[in-house]
């Protein structure tokens, strides 16, 4: 692992000193026990060497949300962050990867909002190859008819989805699995069936959330 700071940001990066591909995942404190044991497993299941850089948020939520739910947060900075981590993302880390390793393809994943935030930035920017959104909040206000009219600019998207996530009595995430299975059917429209997925994982949304995304990075990785 390879501490560094760029921007006033914490970046961590994990995996080979000679990648074939840079991955880009936005992180919080409470993912740093678990990005070693991510990117080991990422390791295990992919014969490509890989650099994953992970970026260290201050605020999970409020960095992440690409608009305001009160169902999510209800700090009035919530949903207007989102582009300025993007802007981070792409005018001072991608400058910085590529300085170190090249004009490698990159992928841009996530877990929960970082998923969501992936799918996203895919609609904003081609700047990535792939997107990996392991179990992503779609359950957010709006998510379907903002999904319907924007095309992600990335050639393949991985989506996962524990298959208890929808099974819950808060409704509006409930109706997370209702829009994960439009959000594919969409993509399969969108990017063509052949450069999409949608994994079920076994599990509630907070089961083995390391594992779900060295999955869904691993997908992106043999697609490229």
């Amino acid at each position: 692992m390879d501490d560094f700071r760029i921007g006033g940001r914490t970046c961590r990066l994990f995996g080979s000193d000679a990648p074939a591909c840079i991955l880009v995942q936005p992180s919080a404190r409470h993912e740093n026990a678990t990005l070693a044991a991510e990117a080991g497993r990422l390791a295990e299941l992919s014969a490509v060497p890989f650099v994953l850089a992970t970026v260290e948020l201050a605020d999970w939520t409020l960095d992440l949300m690409p608009w305001r739910d009160g169902n999510i947060s209800r700090d009035p900075e919530a949903g207007i962050h989102a582009q300025e981590t993007l802007a981070y993302v792409l005018t001072a880390l991608m400058p910085e990867l590529r300085d170190r390793f090249g004009p490698l393809p990159a992928i841009l994943g996530g877990y929960s909002l970082g998923g969501l935030f992936a799918l996203w930035a895919s609609t904003q920017t081609d700047t990535f190859r792939a997107v990996a959104a392991a179990s992503p909040s779609v359950w957010i206000r709006d998510w379907v008819p903002f999904a319907r009219k924007h095309v992600p600019l990335a050639e393949d998207v991985y989506l996962s989805l524990g298959d208890r996530e929808e099974h819950v009595r808060n409704q509006a995430i409930a109706r997370v699995g209702e829009n994960i299975r439009t959000q594919y059917g969409l993509l399969q429209e969108q990017l063509g069936p052949e450069h999409c997925t949608l994994a079920w994982e076994p599990g509630n949304h907070f089961t083995d959330n390391e594992g779900r995304l060295s999955r869904a990075f691993a997908w992106c990785i043999r697609k490229l």
